[in-house]
């Protein structure tokens, strides 16, 4: 029998993370995709804190256009708090999601932004 969604992306979330740590240097910036809404913190493992984060909902944030449009606009929102609190390098934590679509287009809003990954 095969794994459920959510059982085979926490197995991926888990193998991904077994080898990718966020440092103060090299924060992690670490995504969660829900069906409506993505999410993006830069977190730094060694001390458990978030350094910054953006999102979807956010008040200022204008949510409008096609699903990947908005996850474009969040990779770029992420990287403009990121680049206010100093961090210029990241690592990218997929969270066992494929490397694709909104995931994909989050990744190059934040490159464009001007995050190195």
């Amino acid at each position: 029998m095969a794994f459920s969604k959510y059982t085979r992306r926490n197995k991926i979330r888990r193998r991904i993370r077994k080898a990718l740590v966020g440092t103060t240097e090299r924060p992690r910036l670490s995504v969660y995709r829900s069906n409506k809404e993505i999410y993006a913190q830069i977190i730094d493992d060694t001390t458990g804190k978030t350094l910054s984060a953006a999102s979807s909902r956010d008040k200022d944030f204008s949510a409008e256009g096609s699903k990947a449009e908005v996850a474009k606009k969040v990779g770029m929102a992420i990287a403009e708090k990121a680049k206010e609190a100093g961090i210029e390098a990241v690592a990218f934590d997929r969270g066992g999601y494929l490397y694709h679509g909104r995931v994909k287009q989050l990744a190059e809003g934040a490159r464009e932004g001007g995050l190195k990954f």
